[in-house]
């Protein structure tokens, strides 16, 4: 039973290596060209690429294959303003290398699109700007040559006092989506509105994976035993394309149950590998510690003493 571990977007330990390069709106206007204003942000998306690259380099080094790309490595690329741009076409070959890069090196690749991509909003104009910032996300990833192996990880959304017909605008709204995207979906349960259990049920209807959020669980149960639900989660999951997937931190403090901890409390994750043990299935960890690598580093090494785990490489473990 191997797992595998991973972390989110960025190096707290490289320096000079943003994948996050920007620019705001009022600075690009003040170009005039429009022709100038694409090859600005085709500037900063070629040096996010490049610190990706960088990233990649370093995950190689660590035995790292569970990695999630930033949602910003092409500025403003959703934005009206730049509906006619092409950047597939412009930034294509330099995707096409980075792409190349994570499938030499096994990287299990996604993306988490940020809480403002709703697709249970009431309001219409809100989910068209979730499914462009999908559309968006899928690009990448294509351009890539990754296939659908490589994810998307969405909430359901909020409850908007009617849970009952959020959900039903979930699932008509994402029935919608193209078939490319639909493939690449994971659903993740939340802190405050949908229960892991919740989710589960919401994934059998739809048949796309769930990724189980530790964290957010301890925040928000029905009293569930996640023991009683992590066999079903996985179940949601095709290994021959890959493996079932959690999310893991730690509550920032006492009363703030619900932000990210700079590190990860290994407790967290002990007390669920005790649980996974029995299930004898791999699986990856993925580690939203604000520490980003260096949260990773300091839980496998705090691993490295606990009885019953033993190493694979640096960045796996078996039990």
């Amino acid at each position: 039973m191997r797992i595998r571990f991973g972390y989110v977007a960025m190096s707290t330990l490289l320096k000079d290596c943003s994948p996050s390069h920007t620019v705001t709106l009022g600075n690009l206007t003040k170009i005039e060209s429009i022709n100038d204003q694409r090859k600005r942000l085709a500037t900063l998306a070629r040096m996010n690429i490049a610190s990706t690259t960088r990233l990649f380099h370093h995950n190689r080094a660590y035995d790292i294959k569970v990695f999630r790309l930033t949602s910003k490595l092409i500025p403003l690329a959703t934005h009206p303003l730049l509906q006619d741009w092409d950047w597939p076409r412009e930034l294509g070959a330099d995707f096409r290398n980075l792409g190349s890069l994570a499938v030499r090196d096994g990287l299990r690749i996604s993306a988490h699109p940020d809480h403002f991509t709703l697709l249970n909003s009431p309001r219409e104009e809100v989910v068209q700007a979730a499914v462009k910032d999908l559309i968006y996300h899928d690009g990448i990833f294509s351009c890539m040559g990754l296939e659908s192996a490589a994810k998307l990880v969405i909430h359901v959304g909020g409850s908007y006092k009617d849970k009952d017909n959020s959900l039903v605008r979930f699932i008509e709204n994402f029935r919608k989506l193209p078939t490319p995207i639909k493939a690449r979906i994971m659903l993740e349960n939340d802190d405050k509105s949908y229960s892991a259990a919740e989710v589960l049920a919401l994934c059998q209807q739809l048949k796309v994976p769930m990724v189980l959020d530790i964290h957010h669980h301890w925040c928000l149960n029905r009293v569930e035993d996640i023991a009683d639900l992590l066999p079903a989660i996985f179940a949601t999951w095709d290994e021959e394309i890959v493996p079932p997937k959690v999310h893991i931190s730690s509550p920032r403090d006492d009363k703030n149950i619900r932000a990210h901890a700079d590190y990860i409390d290994p407790v967290f994750l002990l007390d669920f590998l005790n649980i996974a043990r029995g299930l004898d299935r791999d699986f990856d960890v993925m580690c939203e510690a604000k520490a980003k690598d260096a949260a990773l580093f300091r839980l496998l090494d705090d691993l490295k003493n606990e009885k019953g785990l033993a190493f694979a490489d640096q960045a796996t473990i078996e039990i």
